[in-house]
């Protein structure tokens, strides 16, 4: 063995033993006579120590050492003079008799410290000494600790994990698949899983009617800080439930993991907060419930006084941010500026300051009383030193714009905290959604969602109003998780795909394996799948995935580490039989 313990494992009560250890010199400090090293390991720091006066070529072989040389030291455990009481080894240091270097480095291009000089560029092209550092090495394990709790709870309630394969048929309902090229049977191609959504229903036909997997899945799209191209899923499916018996079960793993990994208890059921609700209220299907600011729809009551910017909008809401009644006109014309952005698109702001001395101000005031700025606040519950946000224009973008600008209040009002989580159902989404460029309904989460029953008969006369048996986890404004109860009956299954727009010859040839399957006796069945690297993300108390996975890509969808995606040969295209075209410039 090269080591008896690791860098963060001795203590006081192992003064005076003899011990080895291994690690990379974080840094080294000479003073005079004597040379201190601290030799750190995943599991902590230990000091070293090497004295001039007992063996002087023992210390000058000590300061030798460059940072990140992997190094054996031996010696003996003894008790520091000067302890340092924010190290778990703090309270002892080792005096060093022997030293090996087991391999020098070169100066790494950033510090290996908690607080780094590289950018994030740079520390994702040297991705494997970034994992050095405290920061990301304990985002690894935290993520890893997570993986097994998941398993725990999940082999506790009788579910079975079961591999399904990376390479499938390519099924371009959802986003764009990343495709593999067959060299053995030319001209064909595999697609990686988007989920493995198909196949774990072809478990439930098959029996196993409990199944989960962590399993890897690929979608070829745009880039943002919670996705990532290859990404990872607590997949789940049951058969013979009902959506309530899902919900229930899979709540039961969320406080699972939040009492084992955060120490935060839910002794009460999680709100189920109907689709329509949602949109209504908070402008999103995912709302962060840690603040109110419920939206307050003004329509009504603000139209047919003359200020075309309201008559001539079909929606009018208003947030109500509280204590911001001294807002500036910096501030508010920050805020204009803000919700003015083309990610967003609203037009303009009007605001209503309701003073501490019971004043009424708006930016609207040549068309307004005192008495209507009254029934403003009443409508949406203002109380004197209350600021009314109001946005206007058509209603599902003004929704959507009220939505942003409701988390940036929160965010401005510190109102969205790390350390408090509130959980919740979205239930009863749409189950198509029309596109107006194709002038055809899409599958709002996937074709073998299941309408609700009561729903059933409007799927041929009024498909947009059909609510899916559908449902998301949502915490603090993330989607942690979505899933359905699934057809199961074949003729429902094939209405589903009529409505879609396919025709029964596009149906067999995407999906006439699972269609087939059903023939043989298909259990009521549903599931979720969750973003497994969000959960791990949130715990972690950050909303970017890439520092929880050990080899992230980047914005552009490279590994600037393995400098890929990058061209093959020639060779390779030709036993694959293709020809790349030339791009196009303008």
């Amino acid at each position: 063995m090269y080591r008896t313990h690791t860098c963060g494992e001795l203590a006081l009560k192992d003064a005076g033993r003899n011990v080895t250890l291994c690690g990379w010199v974080q840094k080294s400090r000479d003073l005079g006579g004597m040379t201190f090293v601290d030799l750190r390991d995943r599991y902590g720091i230990t000091q070293l120590i090497f004295n001039m006066d007992t063996d002087p070529e023992l210390c000058e072989q000590a300061r030798r050492l460059g940072r990140e040389y992997v190094i054996q030291s031996s010696g003996k455990v003894r008790e520091r003079s000067n302890k340092n009481p924010k190290m778990p080894t703090g309270d002892i240091e080792i005096d060093v008799t022997g030293l090996t270097v087991l391999n020098k480095s070169e100066l790494p291009p950033f510090t290996i410290e908690d607080e780094s000089d590289g950018g994030e560029e740079l520390r994702m092209k040297f991705r494997y000494l970034d994992l050095r550092r405290n920061p990301v090495k304990n985002n690894i394990i935290l993520r890893h600790r997570v993986a097994q709790e998941v398993r725990k709870y999940m082999d506790s309630i009788g579910f079975i994990e079961v591999e399904t394969p990376n390479l499938i048929k390519s099924t371009p309902e959802g986003a764009r698949d990343f495709v593999v090229p067959s060299r053995m049977q030319p001209g064909t191609f595999y697609a990686l899983p988007q989920s493995p959504q198909t196949l774990k229903q072809l478990l439930m036909v098959a029996g196993f009617d409990r199944y989960f997997q962590l399993v890897k899945c690929f979608r070829d799209e745009d880039l943002r800080a919670d996705r990532q191209p290859e990404f990872s899923q607590i997949d789940c499916e049951m058969s013979f439930v009902e959506r309530d018996d899902i919900l229930d079960t899979f709540e039961g793993l969320a406080k699972y993991l939040f009492r084992q990994v955060k120490g935060v208890e839910f002794n009460e059921p999680f709100i189920k907060l109907p689709y329509k609700e949602a949109i209504e209220n908070y402008g999103s299907d995912k709302p962060d419930l840690r603040f109110g600011m419920k939206f307050r729809d003004l329509t009504s009551l603000v139209k047919g006084k003359g200020f075309q910017v309201f008559d001539g909008s079909e929606y009018i809401g208003a947030i109500c941010a509280e204590g911001c009644s001294d807002y500036t006109r910096k501030q508010t014309d920050e805020l204009t500026e803000f919700i003015k952005r083309p990610q967003i698109g609203a037009k303009g702001l009007v605001y209503m300051k309701y003073g501490t001395d019971g004043s009424l101000k708006s930016s609207a005031d040549k068309f307004y009383t005192p008495d209507d700025l009254q029934k403003w606040s009443s409508a949406a519950g203002a109380k004197p030193g209350d600021l009314l946000l109001i946005l206007a224009g058509e209603k599902r973008k003004t929704l959507s714009a009220l939505s942003e600008l409701r988390l940036e209040m929160g965010n401005r009002l510190g109102l969205r905290k790390k350390d408090i989580f509130c959980p919740l159902w979205v239930v009863d989404f749409p189950l198509l959604e029309w596109d107006e460029e194709e002038k055809r309904f899409f599958a709002m989460h996937h074709p073998f969602t299941s309408p609700k029953p009561e729903d059933l008969h409007l799927m041929e006369t009024d498909p947009g109003k059909v609510r899916a048996n559908a449902y998301d986890l949502v915490i603090n404004g993330v989607e942690i998780g979505g899933g359905s109860v699934r057809i199961h009956d074949p003729g429902v299954q094939k209405l589903m795909f009529r409505v879609l727009g396919f025709s029964d010859a596009e149906a067999e040839a995407q999906f006439g394996f699972l269609m087939n399957a059903f023939r043989y006796g298909a259990p009521p069945h549903g599931g979720i799948a969750f973003g497994f690297d969000r959960w791990v993300a949130m715990f972690g108390g950050q909303d970017s995935i890439r520092d929880f996975i050990a080899f992230p890509k980047n914005n552009s969808g490279r590994d600037v580490m393995l400098d890929t995606p990058a061209p093959i040969s020639d060779k390779q295209l030709g036993e694959l039989l293709i020809e790349l075209k030339k791009e196009k410039k303008d």
